[in-house]
């Protein structure tokens, strides 16, 4: 991605708050199907998020006034995150197709560091969250 690129970006803070819910989010969900290394899941993941470069990285680097993740059960964090991250790629793809590459790549990148933290390997419940992660990033 080059700078003239990154600068036809225009991100409200509204903007970055929504990609940091799709972001962080999918990894809380990818934590929530895991089943024996909750803690693994969740610090790989996270770690990986770190490395964003781009636009996305920077937004993602930013403290988030308005980020919360409060569901109490999977499926109630999932309505949080699923349109978040379809809108999230929806709005980089309209303002710089190589940049909404560079956020899909980023989540899921994130969401395969903490699968493979999961110890075992990745079960049914992880793969078919896998599956929903990828599909509201394709929804878009």
């Amino acid at each position: 991605m080059t700078n003239q690129s990154s600068s036809a970006i225009t991100l409200t803070e509204q903007d970055k708050t929504t990609l940091a819910i799709a972001a962080h989010g999918a990894i809380a969900l990818i934590t929530a199907a895991g089943v024996k290394s909750a803690g693994k899941i969740a610090v790989a993941g996270s770690l990986a998020l770190a490395s964003a470069t781009g636009p996305v990285g920077h937004a993602l680097d930013e403290k988030q006034k308005g980020l919360k993740l409060d569901g109490k059960t999977t499926a109630e964090l999932a309505d949080q995150v699923f349109p978040a991250l379809t809108a999230s790629y929806a709005l980089l793809k309209e303002q710089d197709p190589a940049e909404a590459g560079n956020f899909r790549s980023t989540v899921l990148t994130a969401v395969e560091a903490g699968a493979r933290a999961e110890r075992g390997g990745t079960g049914p419940a992880m793969t078919e969250m896998i599956r929903k992660i990828t599909e509201a990033l394709d929804a878009a």
